[in-house]
């Protein structure tokens, strides 16, 4: 299992920035304490997560009575800093609203809606021997030693430090460093951070409506949030649609098992949490190892190199998929050892479907072994781009957004198995609306042929043998010397 950090970081709008918490100056006078509070902004598939750490650093041999006055000063030190940002952010919306009349609080209403702000809060401890200016020099090793582990339950906000969240518009939700540790290791992907963020928002709101506790502990909420039907939720509205627009006949049966492990809370439903954990790690493996080589080849063969602005784009487009979404990829990679050996000498391709974006879709095409074949490496390979504009053009779909082409070859060396993938990321331009009750018409009268060119003969239905499936990752993602 992988940290979150890494995905991350492909969402990151630039480095993060130092700031200065006004009130923060009177509680490090009054505890003899330092702090560090630097502020990150992620452009998250489904909104924007402005992100502040902050650090304490409180002298080695305070007590504990210090150490909680001290939290609860901080605390309400970067409360009365975010408000004022927010009000300041506010009033220059205002004023662009007022220089820009044509629709732009429609936007801004938006923009309040798809944004969360989070504080990840650490206790640091030092000796005066640590100092070195303002900031207390510690390697990450002795940051590690020195940590105060700490934690934020609901009965905190009910009885240590009481807030009203119900009227802010962007309330700050405060998390320790342990327990976002137990986000980012436990969550794996940023669509399931997000929906988590929103579920802990409503949680701790409706806590304090009620004045009873929905949840002790943010792991416990972590582990109810993860085993609840509702994570699925959106994957079924894709389903759902993709079945309305004439792309598949049926749900996706893996889909309702699941589901229903959840929701009857079945001993299965732990079995596919691994299945889905796995499946994110590996994808997230492959998500960058397939940029890694596209960059490669880009700087061998194109004298105009793409900027790295536009391989983390692509790579966004690949680690915006969900655990669900994520789990049906890598299931359909790792079907090809099962197949006949008729159909591996052929190759075949596989159309599967985005559970997170309705618009994003992929066409899987298994390199066939025979090199005379038509989808063999050597006659695919050199027309990647082609095919993902050929698939945009047989897929009447208004959301579509992009096409995805994974070439797939699996390389038996010895006793050791890899898998190469070449990739291809086609956007696609949105459709106006003559081009869209055009769309509506061709779904109409062509839905059980559009998909003839890219679905495989037996169209792919690893489901019904869900309970049997295993995602091996002792095959990496392609030969470690390339």
């Amino acid at each position: 299992m992988t940290d979150l950090t890494e995905d991350l970081a492909c969402y990151l709008q630039g480095a993060a920035a130092g700031v200065s918490v006004g009130d923060m100056q009177a509680v490090t006078r009054q505890y003899n304490a330092y702090y560090d509070a630097r502020q990150s902004c992620y452009q998250l598939p489904l909104g924007r997560l402005q992100r502040l750490d902050l650090t304490l650093y409180l002298p080695r041999h305070s007590s504990a009575k210090t150490i909680k006055s001290a939290r609860t000063a901080t605390l309400k030190a970067v409360l009365a800093w975010h408000k004022t940002s927010c009000v300041a952010d506010s009033n220059d919306n205002q004023h662009k609203h007022d220089r820009n009349d044509n629709g732009q609080s429609d936007t801004q209403n938006h923009d309040k809606k798809s944004r969360r702000d989070v504080l990840i809060f650490d206790i640091v401890f030092f000796d005066e021997t640590e100092m070195s200016a303002d900031i207390p020099t510690l390697s990450p090793k002795q940051r590690l030693a020195n940590r105060l582990t700490h934690h934020f339950d609901t009965a905190y906000f009910m009885e240590d430090l009481v807030i009203d969240m119900s009227g802010e518009p962007r309330p700050l939700q405060i998390f320790s460093h342990a327990d976002w540790q137990k986000l980012s290791s436990t969550l794996q992907t940023p669509c399931e951070l997000w929906r988590f963020l929103r579920h802990h928002l409503q949680q701790l709101q409706q806590s304090l409506s009620d004045q009873h506790a929905h949840f002790e502990k943010v792991a416990d909420l972590v582990t109810q949030f993860l085993y609840s039907p509702s994570v699925f939720t959106h994957a079924i509205t894709i389903d759902n649609a993709l079945i309305k627009a004439g792309v598949q006949d049926a749900p996706n049966a893996a889909l309702i098992a699941m589901t229903l492990a959840h929701k009857n809370q079945s001993a299965t439903a732990q079995m596919y949490q691994q299945h889905m954990a796995q499946a994110a790690t590996l994808w997230s493996q492959l998500s960058g190892q397939m940029i890694a080589m596209c960059r490669d080849e880009r700087l061998k063969n194109s004298a105009q190199m793409s900027s790295e602005v536009d391989f983390l784009y692509w790579q966004q487009q690949l680690l915006d998929e969900s655990l669900f979404s994520r789990h049906e990829l890598v299931r359909t990679l790792y079907r090809y050892p099962k197949q006949p050996d008729n159909l591996k000498s052929a190759g075949y391709v596989v159309h599967q479907h985005s559970y997170e974006s309705l618009g994003r879709h992929y066409v899987l095409i298994f390199y066939g072994q025979n090199q005379e074949g038509q989808h063999s490496k050597q006659a695919i390979q050199p027309n990647l781009a082609k095919i993902a504009q050929d698939v945009a053009t047989r897929l009447p779909i208004a959301a579509l957004h992009h096409v995805i082409i994974l070439g797939v070859e699996f390389i038996n060396e010895g006793q050791e198995t890899f898998i190469d993938i070449d990739l291809w990321i086609q956007p696609v331009a949105t459709m106006t609306q003559r081009e869209r009750q055009l769309t509506k018409q061709i779904q109409q009268l062509q839905q059980q042929k559009m998909l003839v060119a890219c679905t495989s003969a037996d169209n792919d239905r690893p489901a019904e043998a869900l309970p049997q499936v295993r995602l091996n990752l002792t095959i990496p993602a392609c030969k470690s010397n390339k």
